[in-house]
């Protein structure tokens, strides 16, 4: 079952799935009142028919959600995993505290893949990024730079939040104190062990992420660009046939691609 399944994220998860053949999609679900409702999911995601209507309610059985909607929405979708024994992929970003401590709760009870960005590149940047700290060291301030589309509600992205958190954890920073999100007014210069985070949003921009390692005298940077939406939907199918059979627990996209 896909939740958020007319939105982009849902669409292109659908669309790979069908193409795929190794998934069978059981429900499609949608916010109330959105324009899809109602409609054949496979016809929304522009491949065949599936005779699966949109609907709102999560009635359908399914062995795993994968969940790329609204963090509104995600607790009637772990709800809905916990109560059908069904194992969660969720990549919604911008979850509150409370809704980490209920999938925290729920990974007891099922298995929970829990990522914010599912693509195999987007991944190994996280564990560089945290290396490659710790490798230079302390002379080389470190910035960190996302952009995506203008229509992406939370910032700074869920990804540039998982580069700066595993940075602090591989250099003893604390987490979020040594954040700084953009610089304004006269008197901004940085500060020694800052870590600073800047949101673009602009036109189409599927993602791109970069961390700036930069001292007197030179500058290193990771990058990493989404040239479409398609390499974190297969990412997403990867993780819910890699949870088939696992025991409850909380798990990673590193766990699903073997990244150490």
């Amino acid at each position: 079952m896909v939740c958020g399944a007319a939105g982009r994220m849902g669409r292109r998860i659908i669309a790979l799935a069908v193409e795929g053949g190794q998934f069978e999609i059981v429900g499609a679900i949608e916010k109330a009142g959105q324009p899809d409702i109602g409609k054949d999911a496979g016809l929304v995601a522009g491949v065949s028919g599936l005779n699966i209507r949109i609907t709102d309610t999560l009635s359908a059985k399914a062995d795993t959600v994968i969940d790329f909607s609204l963090p509104e929405a995600a607790d009637k979708t772990i709800d809905y995993c916990i109560k059908n024994n069904a194992a969660l992929v969720l990549g919604t970003t911008g979850l509150g505290d409370k809704q980490q401590e209920k999938l925290s709760v729920a990974a007891g009870k099922i298995p929970v893949v829990c990522a914010t960005n599912m693509s195999v590149g987007m991944n190994t940047l996280f564990s560089l990024a945290g290396k490659v700290a710790s490798m230079l060291g302390d002379d080389y301030d470190i910035e960190i730079v996302e952009q995506h589309h203008r229509f992406k509600k939370d910032a700074p992205s869920g990804s540039a939040l998982t580069l700066a958190k595993n940075i602090c954890n591989a250099t003893g920073r604390p987490y979020p104190d040594s954040l700084v999100n953009g610089r304004a007014g006269k008197d901004a210069q940085r500060a020694k062990g800052q870590i600073g985070i800047h949101a673009v949003r602009a036109g189409d921009i599927v993602g791109v992420h970069s961390v700036i390692f930069s001292t007197m005298g030179e500058t290193v940077t990771l990058n990493h660009t989404a040239h479409s939406r398609d390499t974190f939907a297969r990412g997403a199918l990867r993780a819910a046939e890699w949870l088939l059979g696992k025991n409850p627990g909380f798990y990673s996209m590193a766990d699903v691609l073997g990244i150490k």
